[in-house]
């Protein structure tokens, strides 16, 4: 009411109140058929100061980076982690290489050889062999492989089958320690090559055959002499009847090759590093029955078909030395008496000789096998200097002896060497 009177007071004479409704402007047409959303919704302005401005995904590309920039800046930002992940990745990639190379090298290729069924058994007896030791499984794979070859035909003297006879023989010799059955092994197999020979080494066409054959006869021969003479067996009979055969066998051989020369077919034989070998086996196990009269021919033979600048003619030197010094002809009357100042004179003469082949070698032919076979030549000196009753000479080679297996770490040599010297010591006193 008092707006309304107000209002009314306000007009001026002679006016009707009129009751009026506000002026609107007209509603125009549009001149577009549709708003986008960012005319709708503007995009609110970024503040000038303050947070930093990022960047807008909608309003900039995308920019992409090559690898080797993506890489740098990886390294940059975590340059430890990065060496360490390449690293290792290229230490796999090497393991994986390395792998293959063993499993191409070792595991395929060593049994290229073998027909696939007798390969697989063959794998199967290593690995009880070498790495998961189990004796009756791997005897049991060995056996299954050479029956399998027997029924696939393959030849029983070939060297792949030969291979793995021999192998198992090894096996039983060193891993199981039973030597009597690496014996019965190696066995049939001397007799299967001597029965071959006997039959078949006559033909023309089997030159080659006989050659191989009658090679593995000798070295088997040679290994049963050594297993007849281990302490588990002792069998000195049974040694001595194998060593002879193999160099009975290797010499008739060699003998029949220089009177009717080689023929053709026949191959080359045995070379004179394992003539040498059997004879100083037989030679050695002359020596260790006392029958030093056998085992010196035997020793001659060997250091005249071994190098001189080989270590090892120095051990063959210093057996010798003692084997003549201790040198007793069997009692006949048909034979002369036994001079023992001779003896020990051609004994001295070996022994020093020993020591100038030493000498003589140098690096790297020299080994270990030289510095003990001088320290061995000394102690022979001292003895044979006792035994002419030079008791200073013989002090001094045993004093000699003593610091040179001392220096070279040779425990057997320092002990005689010391058990020497304090035996002279209590004869002069």
């Amino acid at each position: 009411m008092i707006a309304r009177c107000c209002s009314r007071a306000c007009l001026r004479p002679g006016q009707r109140a009129v009751a009026r409704y506000p002026q609107t402007q007209p509603i125009k047409p549009s001149t577009t058929a549709f708003r986008s959303f960012s005319q709708w919704h503007p995009r609110p302005t970024p503040p000038t100061s303050g947070y930093p401005r990022r960047a807008s995904n909608f309003s900039q590309p995308r920019r992409t980076k090559t690898f080797r920039a993506a890489a740098r800046d990886l390294y940059k930002e975590y340059p430890f982690s990065v060496s360490l992940a390449s690293l290792c990745i290229i230490t796999a990639c090497l393991g994986l290489i390395y792998a293959n190379y063993v499993y191409r090298s070792y595991i395929i290729g060593e049994f290229a050889a073998y027909p696939e069924p007798i390969a697989r058994h063959l794998r199967r007896a290593l690995f009880y062999s070498n790495h998961d030791l189990q004796p009756e499984n791997a005897i049991k794979y060995y056996m299954k492989a050479l029956d399998l070859a027997n029924e696939m035909g393959l030849d029983p003297l070939s060297n792949e089958i030969l291979g793995v006879k021999f192998q198992l023989a090894s096996f039983l010799e060193k891993q199981v320690h039973q030597p009597k059955m690496a014996i019965e092994v190696l066995e049939r197999v001397k007799a299967h090559c001597v029965a071959w020979e006997k039959e078949f080494g006559s033909l023309d066409r089997q030159r080659e055959k006989r050659t191989r054959v009658l090679g593995q006869v000798v070295r088997v021969s040679v290994k049963l002499g050594e297993l007849y003479a281990a302490p588990e067996v002792m069998e000195t009979e049974h040694a001595e009847e194998s060593l002879v055969y193999a160099v009975t066998t290797l010499l008739k051989e060699q003998e029949r090759r220089q009177n009717e020369g080689v023929k053709e077919g026949e191959g080359d034989w045995i070379g004179a590093d394992e003539i040498g070998g059997a004879l100083e086996s037989l030679a050695n196990h002359y020596e260790s029955r006392s029958q030093h009269y056998l085992a010196t021919p035997l020793y001659l033979q060997s250091i005249s078909l071994i190098s001189p600048r080989n270590c090892h003619a120095v051990t063959l030197m210093t057996n010798l030395s003692a084997s003549l010094c201790q040198q007793l002809s069997p009692s006949t009357p048909y034979d002369p008496p036994v001079d023992r100042a001779a003896l020990v004179s051609n004994a001295r003469t070996w022994a020093r000789k020993a020591l100038d082949t030493a000498a003589a070698i140098e690096p790297p032919e020299r080994n270990a096998e030289c510095d003990q076979g001088c320290a061995v030549a000394m102690h022979n000196l001292g003895e044979f200097a006792e035994m002419d009753g030079d008791v200073a000479e013989a002090r001094r080679r045993y004093v000699e002896a003593e610091a040179l297996s001392k220096a070279i770490g040779f425990a057997e040599g320092l002990k005689m060497s010391r058990e020497r010297l304090k035996r002279l010591e209590g004869s002069i006193a």
